[in-house]
C-alpha cells in the first residue's frame, strides 16, 4: 500500500516531458552563441591578444569608469533609494519612473539625451563650457557619466526593495535609546541591508562595465581616451576579430562570475 502510494507520489512529481523538452531547447538557445564564441577563439594567440595595447587601454578605461560609476551610484543612489522607500511625497511615482527609465530606455537614446543636456551646446553643458571651458563629451568623465546614467537604477531598485522590506522596529528601538536619525541610518539601517547593498553595487558595476550604446553616443570611441571594452569589441569585429573575441571572452567570464556570485541574492538557489 505504502509502496504504491510512494510510486504515485513519484509519478505526480515527475515533470511533464514537453516542459523538459522546451526547457532544454531554451537552454540550448543560450548555449549556442557561447559555443560559437569558444569555437572561434584563437587559443594559441590569446595571451598575445589580451596583452595588446588596444585591449590593455580598453581594460584600463573600463575599470576606471565602471568603478567610478559604481561609487557615484553608491553615494547618490542609496539616499535616493531611501527616499523612494521611506518618504511619501507628491510625485514619488513619477520620480521613481524617471530614475528607473534608463533600465528600459535604449542606451543610444540615453546617450543622445546626455549629449543634448551635457554637450557643448547642451542645456546644462553649454553654460558650463562657456564659463569654465570644461567639456564632458569625448572624455573619460563623459564615459563615467554615461556609465552612471545607465547603471545607477540597478542599485536604486535593489536597495529600495531592501529598505522597504526590513523590520523598522530595530530602528525605532535605536532611536528610543537616544541615537540620532543619522546614527540609526549608519549603525542600524545600513548593516541590515548590507547583503542587498553589496549585491546591488556589484550588479551596478557589472552593468557599467558592459555599457556600450550611451558611451558611444555621448563619449565617443577614441582608443586610449574613451574606448572601453565593449567599444573595442565593436571596432575589433571589423579590424581585428581575434582581439574582439579575446575581449568578448573576458566580458563573458566577468559576467558569469557576477551572476554566479549573486545567484543566492537574486534567485535563492544553491
Amino acid at each position: 500500500m505504502s509502496s504504491a502510494s510512494g510510486r504515485g507520489r513519484s509519478v505526480r512529481t515527475r515533470p511533464p516531458t514537453i516542459l523538459v523538452a522546451l526547457a532544454a531547447l531554451g537552454a540550448v538557445f543560450f548555449l549556442i552563441p557561447l559555443a560559437g564564441l569558444l569555437k572561434q577563439t584563437p587559443w594559441s594567440d590569446l595571451p598575445e591578444l589580451l596583452t595588446s595595447d588596444v585591449v590593455l587601454d580598453a581594460l584600463r578605461l573600463s575599470l576606471i569608469s565602471s568603478i567610478a560609476a559604481a561609487l557615484i551610484s553608491l553615494i547618490f543612489g542609496v539616499p535616493l533609494a531611501w527616499l523612494l522607500a521611506r518618504v511619501d511625497f507628491p510625485g514619488r511615482r513619477f520620480v521613481r519612473a524617471v530614475v528607473t527609465l534608463p533600465m528600459v530606455l535604449p542606451p543610444v537614446v540615453g546617450g543622445a539625451a546626455l549629449l543634448f543636456a551635457l554637450g557643448r551646446r547642451g542645456l546644462v553643458g553649454g553654460p558650463i563650457y562657456d564659463s569654465t571651458g570644461f567639456l564632458l563629451p569625448f572624455s573619460l568623465w563623459g564615459v563615467i557619466v554615461a556609465n552612471t546614467f545607465v547603471a545607477m537604477p540597478f542599485l536604486v531598485v535593489t536597495v529600495e526593495a531592501a529598505f522597504a522590506s526590513i523590520d523598522q522596529r530595530y530602528e525605532a528601538a535605536a532611536a528610543s535609546l537616544g541615537a540620532s536619525r543619522l546614527t540609526v541610518f549608519r549603525r542600524v539601517t545600513l548593516p541590515m541591508i548590507g547583503p542587498s547593498l553589496a549585491g546591488g553595487l556589484v550588479l551596478t558595476w557589472a552593468r557599467a562595465l558592459g555599457e556600450f550604446g550611451a558611451t558611444a553616443t555621448f563619449a565617443g570611441n577614441l582608443q586610449g581616451r574613451t574606448q572601453t571594452l565593449p567599444l573595442a569589441v565593436f571596432v575589433g569585429l571589423e579590424s581585428d576579430r581575434g582581439a574582439a573575441i579575446a575581449i568578448s571572452l573576458v566580458l563573458v567570464a566577468i559576467s558569469m562570475l557576477v551572476l554566479v556570485g549573486l545567484r543566492d541574492r537574486w534567485w535563492g538557489q544553491r
